[in-house]
């Protein structure tokens, strides 16, 4: 199958001299202004238009990116890792809405693998066979618990959990190394993500047996005891794992935390697309690229809109 992908991965290759590189950074850093910023991104190709709020101009070059692996294949199954939280994130605002009533304005994100339309309609009916089983079923549980209990955060402790068990096993499925390496890097940084929390907010062992899912990096069992521990016995736990350059970052700060998981998963694209040309894992990569930037962007027009300082923009910023 190899060839299905040598005239993608090379319109990619052409398209990666158009991303942001760390001078166009550095450039939109000097604007004054979120205008002046827009400005200097529609000199390199963004469609920023007259007047165009940021947010639009964000949601447009997402959707430019997704409409790109549209036209460079037709099966887009090896991006699940990637679109799975878009219908998860959907499924929760479809349970909250016809649970509390509320008007589901806004609360929607475009892509995903499930049509909103039918998200919303197996909530409404309260019927979920027609959802992926990967969805169905947590769909069913979360739906009970938040009309049986009004637990909202123990509806989205279902849904996040059955998230990233589909894109673990999504990651296995793929058979492809970036892929794989890809999902279990998701799923372990976000199982580290809880038990933070866990361990800060003083949650119980049940919370989180329900809340971490399985990878292969992680023993969920000693993580688990860590974070019921302390803040050091967690730290002293992720150094004897693939994460322990991850710890000082987590002793930093929630934000320095955040900047080292998306590098972490920037160098993992970096080193595995590099080899491999007659695959999808490029596609994979450009996609995470256009993440990175839009992210970046998104990160320097509020820091200028805000008025924050240059160094704290920079702190949060990601390598590109």
């Amino acid at each position: 199958m190899a060839e299905e992908y040598i005239y993608a991965v090379a319109r990619i290759k052409a398209r990666k001299t158009q991303l942001l590189t760390q001078q166009d950074i550095d450039r939109l850093m000097a604007c004054k202004t979120p205008a002046d910023c827009l400005r200097a991104l529609g000199d390199k190709g963004w469609d920023t238009g007259s007047g165009k709020p940021a947010e639009a101009v964000l949601a447009a070059e997402t959707e430019k990116t997704w409409a790109l692996m549209r036209e460079l294949t037709p099966d887009l199954t090896p991006f699940n890792v990637l679109l799975y939280p878009t219908d998860f994130n959907n499924l929760k605002a479809a349970i909250k809405c016809a649970v509390t009533g509320a008007e589901p304005r806004n609360v929607f994100l475009p892509g995903g693998t499930v049509p909103t339309e039918a998200v919303q309609a197996a909530v409404r009916e309260n019927d979920f066979s027609a959802l992926p089983d990967f969805m169905a079923a947590p769909a069913a549980e979360a739906m009970q618990v938040l009309l049986s209990t009004r637990d909202g955060q123990r509806c989205d402790t279902i849904l996040d959990r059955a998230c990233l068990a589909a894109i673990r096993r999504a990651g296995r499925e793929s058979r492809n190394p970036l892929i794989d390496g890809f999902a279990e890097l998701k799923v372990a940084v976000s199982d580290i993500r809880i038990a933070i929390r866990a361990q800060h907010t003083g949650k119980t062992r049940a919370f989180l047996e329900e809340s971490l899912a399985p990878c292969d990096t992680l023993d969920l069992g000693a993580l688990t005891d860590a974070a019921l521990k302390s803040e050091e016995a967690l730290c002293a736990y992720l150094r004897r794992t693939d994460y322990a350059d991850g710890v000082g970052p987590l002793q930093a700060g929630a934000s320095a935390f955040e900047k080292w998981c998306d590098d972490r998963q920037t160098a993992l694209v970096r080193e595995v697309g590099r080899q491999d040309y007659f695959t999808v894992a490029p596609l994979l990569g450009y996609v995470v690229a256009r993440q990175n930037e839009i992210a970046a962007v998104r990160i320097i027009l509020s820091g200028k809109q805000n008025g924050l300082p240059d160094e704290r923009i920079r702190a949060r910023l990601r390598e590109m």
